[in-house]
């Protein structure tokens, strides 16, 4: 699989990577359990493919996700040679707490979860939840701690993954990130983080784009979720959906294949994080990455009406 690389920092992934929020067995969020079988089952899987980017955080699943994948790690005695383990800077989630001090108790936290001395890539997460966005971004706060991690040798590439755009957008303005992730903004349903990317991509900034799937809908069909990025969904939200499932079942082509493909083929985007549960979407993502599509159906699905707006405005967000 093609790898790319992260700036100047010697770090390069492959165009796919994957997500390990569902494997923090979070129901609220995805609709399913995950026991500690299968999600150990799938962290090898990753471990033993060609994608080279597992991406975790200190909050998925409150811990349970890194505590997964750090059993794993021991049980295999490290990890691949070549391999990229990215986690996150978390808020206290019981206050929203977000200053330096939690920010490098939450890497050590994660250090010990994963069983390692340090990470490969590193993001600051979701500071539209914390308490206090001034914690974040004041001199001295948890931005100033990220790069300072950086700068101790524990982390090779540092960056922003967050969902809030109007947030988003003036911090990566204003630091020196390696590298941003952004979920549900760019997908064949939502283009919201179009004006994001183009920022990135032009002070050469790498960028990873997470939940093509709009939540999963995309890859599971209509006829089996009716939920859209986490949400229930009316008939006007879905109608797209289906629009896009037609047009596929016309070229005999999967939509889950579509919807990973619309993300992989555009030059901005560095890798495309997929979440994954089960050992066998590690399969079913490898071949979706290689399927063919036809041009005629690039040309049909780009009829499909997608929103700008944010998807997650109207979300009641439940952590854990």
């Amino acid at each position: 699989m093609k790898r790319r690389p992260i700036g100047d920092t010697g770090l390069a992934i492959t165009e796919v990577g994957f997500g390990a929020a569902p494997l923090g067995d979070m129901p609220d969020t995805y609709g399913h359990s995950v026991d500690d079988a299968s999600a150990r089952a799938t962290i090898h899987a990753v471990l033993d493919g060609p994608v080279n980017l597992l991406d975790t955080s200190r909050n998925y699943g409150l811990g349970r996700s890194e505590e997964r994948i750090g059993a794993a790690i021991r049980e295999r005695g490290g990890l691949p040679e070549g391999f990229v383990l990215a986690t996150k800077l978390d808020r206290d989630m019981e206050t929203g707490r977000f200053d330096a001090a939690r920010a490098r108790r939450s890497f050590e936290e994660s250090l010990e979860a994963l069983g390692v001395d340090r990470v490969q890539m590193l993001h600051l997460h979701d500071p539209e939840h914390a308490a206090d966005l001034s914690e974040i971004t004041r001199p001295g706060g948890a931005l100033d701690e990220l790069f300072r991690i950086k700068d101790e040798g524990l982390a090779t590439a540092v960056g922003l993954a967050m969902g809030q755009l109007d947030i988003m957008l003036p911090l990566v303005r204003d630091h020196p990130f390696d590298v941003i992730l952004s979920h549900n903004r760019f997908s064949l349903l939502n283009r919201s983080a179009n004006a994001l990317f183009d920022h990135a991509h032009a002070r050469g900034i790498a960028i990873l784009n997470a939940a093509p799937y709009a939540g999963g809908i995309l890859a599971k069909g209509s006829s089996r979720m009716t939920k859209v990025t986490y949400q229930d969904a009316d008939e006007a939200t879905l109608a797209p959906v289906r629009q896009i499932e037609a047009a596929c079942a016309a070229h005999a082509v999967e939509p889950g294949a579509a919807a990973l493909q619309f993300s992989t083929r555009d030059p901005r985007i560095t890798s495309t994080i997929i979440g994954v549960s089960k050992p066998e979407r590690v399969a079913q993502t490898l071949g979706w990455v290689g399927a063919a599509i036809p041009e005629r159906l690039w040309a049909d699905l780009d009829g499909v009406p997608y929103s700008s707006t944010d998807p997650e405005a109207e979300r009641v967000y439940r952590p854990g």
